[in-house]
């Protein structure tokens, strides 16, 4: 994708001469949409992303957030979605790759993968394809580097059959002494190439990204995806922790979009200097590459660092320790940022104007509108199946299965319930309690197809709601927007709504987003995708033990928390078609939450599970085991598959207590008694259904039975 001629007259008005080749390509790299966020920018404004807990906002590689005072966690998230498209394996194993380095280039050791996969329709071959391709790359690289992969989402929909979605998020630690960031800091420091050594792939990266997906994407767009290296990935977390450990690191970036160009010119950028590199001594792997190739090139496992001139020589002999390539590749300066090979001047801009200087889109906007209600004559027990035996509610046992969720041994409550929970030994909280961290991800794109304001604003009280579920309060989010091609009225409209959705729940749930990533020209000849904000949410808990989300088979069963009157966005629809209104959210959302953390941790609760997607009918199957049931009774259809959230099923010994912690915050209704005899018992209106374990399990298990 060329340097638009707009783009070209002012980089030409601001050099005062025509670009060489070599920066009309960085430039159109880094003013493309995935890199310079010209679409998506002026929205952000709307994200609230500070607290007394935030110790690094947006803008950087990672946030850092405090856990207390001598233990920080970062967070970050990436989406990785051309190229899982075009390579499903090696896009999505790169997209881990490139999020764990985000975590170390700001000084913390990564301990925790969430991801949030988006494909078409699951009864396609090719949605199959992808979806294989991509939990085996993302599984392969996790392994390999040692972080386990404890959460995250799948989501299947029409909408993502021509471009599918990988969003990873990663956690990390650190502390306040070995804390780094990506601003240059010194003239006369030298900036350092560390990792694998670069080659032709991922050439145009960026721009690949910033542009729809063609019908032959798969074949001609296969160079614009990188080829990772785990075990090169591991040998450099380690090296990196050392470089950490001596103190040896001024700056770091990691090389991620518009490779080497893209980190060393940000990197001196937000320092408000420049740079002067010598491309020529970065270290090779293929002959006769040009100056553009090496500066372009996203090859992965690779971290530049701003290093001291007396230091450089340590760097190096601990890169070798860990059989890991390292170039001095020029210094930082207080000039231009300059590039050259083999003698001749490359590159020479304005560090700043090359990171920051692309201007923003000022495009039309269509608001979204909602449907009339429209609600279906379904029968009931037909209802229930196909929407707990649907792959979006299903099991997602055949995803996680596939990770090693336990290395690192900090995993205490695993993947397949509502949130993850790390044992953080290193923190206590105020009362000197060990400190457990939650972390949900994901998100809902029937709710955001449906209602992108709405259903976005639900996509962040449903991560909340998780965290809640477990006895966690939210700490802080970061977000990966996706969206389609935003010169489309009706498409940026939906996107637009969806940011502020989200910006707005997150502000009322006092949720600082603290950092994220945006992906829009997700769009193919099959259409755009629906609007799809993923929300990472970490939260903090005393100790690490939480409820389980499966009945205990000896207490009442309530439910907790509002219905919202209304089925728009929901499985139920999606599967006996018809339409509705989406449904109300309750307005004191963060004190529903509150009062279901402190239920949660109450000494007669025996489990908690929240209320989100397919309703009550999805969270009471899926409480279900072989040796606990439970006899339930609701109204109707409605209140069995209504997915309103900031809801949950709670199976206590003390009921009263939980209607009094919930007296004047939110409704509290019984449902009946959990039993012993592994049967789900449902009376709806005057209908009963039953369904024991085994076929629960059944239905549930469609992803497994269909790919195993």
């Amino acid at each position: 994708m060329p340097l638009a001629d707009a783009d070209r007259e002012l980089v030409e008005a601001e050099l005062g001469r025509a670009p060489t080749r070599a920066e009309a390509a960085l430039f159109e790299n880094l003013w493309s949409e995935h890199c310079a966020y010209r679409s998506s920018r002026p929205l952000l404004s709307a994200f609230d992303s500070e607290s007394d807990d935030v110790v690094i906002g947006p803008g950087d590689d990672a946030a850092v957030v405090a856990l207390d005072d001598d233990t920080y966690a970062t967070l970050g998230i990436e989406s990785h979605n051309h190229p899982s498209y075009v390579d499903p394996f090696d896009g999505a194993a790169t997209g881990v790759g490139g999020i764990v380095r985000d975590t170390m280039s700001m000084g913390a050791y990564p301990i925790a993968l969430a991801d949030s996969l988006y494909f078409g329709d699951f009864d396609r071959e090719h949605s199959k394809y992808l979806f294989e391709g991509v939990v085996e790359g993302i599984s392969h690289y996790g392994n390999c580097i040692g972080v386990p992969t404890v959460a995250g989402s799948v989501a299947f929909d029409d909408g993502y059959e021509g471009n599918p979605l990988v969003n990873v998020a990663c956690v990390g630690l650190t502390t306040p002494d070995r804390l780094v960031t990506a601003t240059a800091e010194t003239p006369g420091n030298k900036l350092v190439l560390v990792g694998n050594a670069t080659g032709r792939d991922g050439l145009g990266g960026a721009s690949f990204a910033s542009e729809d997906l063609a019908e032959d994407a798969e074949t001609e767009d296969r160079p614009a995806v990188q080829v990772g290296d785990p075990y090169a990935e591991k040998r450099l977390i380690e090296c990196n922790e050392s470089l950490i450990d001596e103190d040896l690191v001024v700056a770091a970036r990691d090389l991620g979009a518009a490779g080497l160009g893209g980190a060393s010119s940000e990197l001196v950028a937000k320092g408000g200097l420049g740079a002067d590199i010598a491309l020529d001594r970065v270290h090779q792997r293929e002959p006769n590459m040009n100056a553009m190739e090496i500066l372009l090139a996203e090859s992965q496992e690779r971290m530049v660092y701003e290093v001291t001139p007396e230091n450089t020589e340590r760097v190096a002999e601990l890169a070798e320790r860990f059989d890991l390539g390292c170039s001095v590749i020029g210094e930082v300066t207080d000039g231009n940022y300059v590039c050259t090979f083999e003698g001749e001047t490359v590159v020479d801009a304005p560090a700043e104007y090359l990171a920051d200087g692309a201007p923003m889109n000022d495009l039309d906007r269509e608001a979204p509108t909602q449907p009339e209600r429209d609600l279906p004559d379904a029968e009931l027990s037909a209802a229930f199946e196909a929407v707990v035996g649907h792959p979006n509610t299903a099991s997602k046992r055949w995803v996680y299965r596939q990770y090693d969720h336990e290395v690192g041994n900090r995993t205490s409550v695993l993947p397949g319930d509502d949130a993850a929970v790390m044992a953080i030994r290193e923190a206590t909280t105020d009362s000197g309690e060990p400190l457990g961290l939650a972390l949900s991800s994901g998100s809902e794109p029937n709710w955001t197809a449906a209602a992108p304001y709405e259903g976005a604003r639900a996509v962040a009280l449903e991560n909340a709601t998780n965290l809640a579920a477990k006895g966690a309060t939210p700490l802080a989010a970061v977000d990966c927007l996706n969206g389609g091609n935003p010169e489309k009225p009706d498409v940026y409209g939906g996107f637009a709504a969806a940011v502020d959705g989200l910006a707005e729940m997150c502000s009322d749930l006092s949720i600082p987003v603290v950092g994220g990533n945006v992906s829009l020209y997700n769009d193919s000849v099959a259409g755009p995708i629906p609007p799809t904000p993923t929300l990472a949410v970490i939260g903090t808990k005393a100790g690490f033990s939480a409820p389980p989300a499966s009945f205990a088979g000896e207490g009442t069963v309530l439910h907790v928390g509002a219905p919202g009157g209304a089925l728009g966005g929901s499985e139920y629809l999606a599967q006996a078609g018809g339409s509705d209104q989406f449904p109300a959210l309750p307005e004191n959302a963060s004190e529903v939450l509150e009062t279901l953390a402190e239920v949660a941790t109450a000494d007669g609760t025996l489990a908690v599970h929240d209320v989100s997607h397919g309703g009550l009918a999805v969270s009471l199957a899926e409480m279900v085991t072989a040796d606990a049931g439970a006899d339930v009774t609701v109204d109707d259809a409605l209140a069995l598959f209504d997915e309103t959230p900031g809801r949950a099923v709670v199976e206590t010994t003390d009921p009263e207590a939980v209607r009094a912690a919930f007296d004047g915050v939110a409704p509290v209704a019984e449902l009946g008694a959990a039993t012993d005899d592994g049967t789900l018992s449902l009376t709806v209106g005057d209908e009963d259904l039953a369904y024991d374990a085994a076929s629960i399990a059944d239905l549930r298990s469609v992803i497994e039975r269909e790919l195993d």
